[in-house]
This record gives C-alpha cells, sequence and structure tokens, in this order.
C-alpha cells in the first residue's frame, strides 16, 4: 500500500530579513538632487542666471566707463561703484532662480509626481526640506560664483575710474557673499511658493509680484508710512544685505539678513502646514 503525504507550504522564518532600503534624510536628498539634475529646465535657468549676473554686470561697467566725464552723465549713476555696477544684474538673475524654484515643486504637482513622490516618503516634510536644501544650495554655489566673476572682470573694466574698486576694499568681499547669499534665499521663496500654490503660474505670479511689484506700489503711500514700511520688503531687506553703504532710511547687512531669512521661514512655513493638512 502506498501513501501518500502532504507537503506543507513552507513556514515563513522568525526573524526573516527586511527591505535592504528604509526612507532616510540622506536618500531623500539624494533623490531630489538627482530629479533636479535629470530636468533641463534646471541646466537653462541656472544658466540664465548666471548669464544675466555676469553680463548685465559687465555692461553696466563698460557704460559707465565710456560715459564718465560726460555732462550728460545721470548724477546717481556717476556716484557708482564697482560693486554696483557688478550687481547689476542681481535683480534679473533673482527672477530666473526664483522662477526655477517655483518649477522644482510646483512642476511635480502640475506633471502628478508628487504622488509617487509622497508615495515613497509618507512623512512629507522630509521632501520639502530637501528640495529647499538641495535647490537652495545649488543657486547659492551659482549665484556666489556669478557675483564675484562679475565683479573681477567689472572691476577691471572700471580700473582707473573713480568707480575702481578692489577685493582688499572694506565691504567688498561681504557685499558680493550678501549678494549670493540673497539670490540663494530667493531660490529657497521660490521652492516654498511652489510647494505653497501648487500652481506654476500662481507661484511665478506672486514672486514677481512680492520682489517687483510691491515695492513700486508702496511709493504710493504717504513719505512717512514709506519710511516704515520700505525697509521691511523683502526685495528691500535682501537689497541692504549687499549695499556698500547705507543711508538712515535702510537697515543695517545683519538687520537685513534677519528680515529676509524671517521672510524666508515664514513661507516655508506656510508650506509646511499646507503639505501636512491637504491632499497631494
Amino acid at each position: 500500500m502506498s501513501t501518500l503525504t502532504a507537503t506543507a507550504p513552507d513556514a515563513p522564518v522568525a526573524g526573516a530579513a527586511r527591505p535592504a532600503y528604509r526612507v532616510t534624510g540622506r536618500r531623500v536628498l539624494a533623490s531630489e538632487w538627482a530629479k533636479l539634475w535629470t530636468l533641463r529646465s534646471t541646466w537653462i535657468t541656472l544658466g540664465l542666471g548666471l548669464l544675466f549676473l555676469v553680463a548685465f554686470g559687465l555692461i553696466a561697467s563698460s557704460r559707465y566707463k565710456s560715459a564718465i566725464g560726460s555732462a550728460h552723465m545721470d548724477p546717481d549713476f556717476a556716484r557708482s561703484t564697482a560693486v554696483r555696477l557688478s550687481l547689476f544684474g542681481t535683480n534679473f538673475a533673482q527672477l530666473a532662480l526664483g522662477v526655477l524654484g517655483v518649477l522644482v515643486t510646483a512642476g511635480e504637482y502640475s506633471t502628478g509626481m508628487i504622488r509617487s513622490t509622497m508615495a515613497a516618503v509618507p512623512r512629507r516634510l522630509p521632501v520639502l526640506w530637501s528640495k529647499a536644501a538641495v535647490f537652495g544650495l545649488v543657486t547659492l554655489s551659482v549665484s556666489t560664483a556669478g557675483v564675484f566673476v562679475a565683479f573681477f572682470f567689472g572691476s577691471r573694466i572700471v580700473s582707473g575710474t573713480p568707480a575702481a574698486m578692489g577685493f582688499s576694499h572694506a565691504g567688498v568681499v561681504r557685499s558680493l557673499l550678501g549678494a549670493g547669499l540673497y539670490l540663494g534665499l530667493v531660490g529657497v521663496i521660490g521652492t516654498a511658493l511652489g510647494a505653497l500654490l501648487r500652481s506654476v503660474a500662481g507661484g511665478i505670479s506672486v514672486l514677481v509680484a512680492t520682489l517687483m511689484l510691491i515695492p513700486g506700489l508702496i511709493s504710493l503711500l504717504p513719505t512717512s508710512w514709506q519710511d516704515d514700511i520700505s525697509p521691511y520688503l523683502p526685495s528691500n531687506a535682501g537689497e541692504s544685505m549687499f549695499a556698500l553703504t547705507h543711508d538712515t532710511t535702510g537697515l543695517s547687512p545683519g538687520a537685513g539678513l534677519l528680515v529676509f531669512l524671517g521672510w524666508t521661514a515664514l513661507t516655508l512655513a506656510g508650506a509646511a502646514y499646507r503639505l501636512l493638512r491637504s491632499d497631494v
């Protein structure tokens, strides 16, 4: 007689090895780094920001050199320094870098990729911190290199004129580092606006209005109000970070940095709140 013996399936082994990968801060940072550099818009927009910084700084320096001594030269322009001329492109570069920051976060919402991102990182907030940190450091590095290159060549263009300055002059290095830091923080603000508004068009509109339109509208207010409000606007506080000289109505570099850091933190806090409270 033969006996049929049923073979029971293997029971799960206690203490079996868990998956080799788990979510860590370093891996989230690496993921955001990879996503940033795989986008063609990153290379193009960072290149534009660098081009604006260097090209407009050299153009302003060349224009000053050719117009110096002219009777028709604007008095304010005639009092320019090599630092001010070299940083002429900052206003243009901040738009390019801020817009790219908006695209870094809001672009994932427009494509639907944010669902995959949040499925991989359920805690959500590490994604925001990683995006802001990665893009902020990249923007800081590019902009700092750009302002030093612009000053290096711009100072040689205006050599021998009243605007001539070198790296050894008091406040020059501080102004250049302040300009790089300002543009880096603008990139972080753009990233936070993209996460807060979840719309590329909305984020860019708010960014442009904050940095360029609102300061112009403040000039319509009474003078006493302007003196109380204007120094604390994001763009004016940021400008005081890299201004070589200051008047009584403006903020000192340290105070300007603290105010601009406050605006950056406020925007990031709003983005974090919405990320935790709203569905993606």
